[in-house]
């Protein structure tokens, strides 16, 4: 249970060495080459003093948001890996593995919410985003374990999700629906910052199972503003309500920014 926790804490303690100059470099390449890293909207690979500096990159230039009326950006940069309606109270980790949505996020659902899971690997930008303007009111903090969560990893633990550890955003969206943003941890994973509260701390051997905090009153997060970022590849998993699903098949490159779905007014029954 605590080997992958405490591997993921060393490899963090690893990735926020700044080594001589000439090493690092080196580190730096031998992991861009090996996870085929495209660094062209990014600052070049010498810029990077860490290899966790490499990891938590900043885009160059501010990416372009679609304008579409009432889109639902895509908050980060992966691959949508699954994507449904929330059936009976669950949602699919992957093809024919689903799991208790309530498990995951601490609280039951309403009617008509869509799911997303977005895997961010290694060679991803690890930062994400606001997919709609929202008002932040509650974080819920699971510690929990550190299982992988690339594609034989969800294969082999059917309750992933809901066993690894996670930070819950509870917000409210345009329409004032609930709004759930699950950014899940994974192995090697040292952190998930999330940038409205630097008080929140992943992946501490003296965290309690759930933390709680709620913001009063709500912080305000625009459209495509950063949220936070993991330290490493993760998956995130939103939970919208009256929202369309993407057209595109699953198993496609996503980018930030990008159009995701479509939310429709409250009271209309949407798949």
């Amino acid at each position: 249970m605590a080997l992958s926790n405490t591997a993921s804490r060393l490899f963090g303690k690893f990735a926020h060495c700044a080594f001589p100059t000439p090493l690092q470099k080196l580190i730096n390449k031998i992991y861009t080459k090996l996870f085929k890293i495209d660094l062209s909207d990014f600052a070049p690979l010498e810029s990077y003093p860490t290899l966790n500096a490499l990891f938590t990159r900043e885009l160059k230039n501010p990416r372009p948001l679609d304008q579409t009326p009432h889109a639902l950006l895509c908050p980060c940069d992966g691959v949508l890996k699954e994507c449904g309606r929330v059936q009976e109270g669950q949602a699919l980790q992957i093809k024919g593995m689903p799991y208790l949505v309530g498990a995951l996020l601490g609280s039951q659902l309403e009617k008509s919410y869509n799911y997303f899971n977005l895997y961010l690997s290694p060679k991803d930008y690890h930062r994400f985003h606001a997919p709609c303007d929202l008002q932040i009111i509650e974080t819920r903090h699971f510690s929990g374990l550190l299982f992988p969560v690339n594609e034989s990893a969800l294969q082999k633990h059917p309750h992933l999700f809901v066993c690894n550890e996670r930070v819950v955003v509870v917000a409210q969206d345009p329409r004032g629906a609930l709004l759930y943003f699950v950014a899940v941890g994974a192995l090697n994973v040292g952190q998930i910052v999330l940038n409205f509260d630097p008080n929140i701390h992943t992946n501490a051997p003296t965290n309690p199972p759930l933390s709680i905090k709620a913001y009063d009153p709500p912080i305000a997060l625009a459209k495509g503003a950063e949220l936070g970022r993991f330290e490493m590849g993760s998956t995130i998993v939103l939970f919208v309500r009256g929202c369309s699903l993407p057209k595109e098949s699953l198993y496609h490159k996503a980018r930030y920014g990008e159009f995701l779905g479509a939310l429709h007014p409250i009271g209309e029954d949407h798949g």
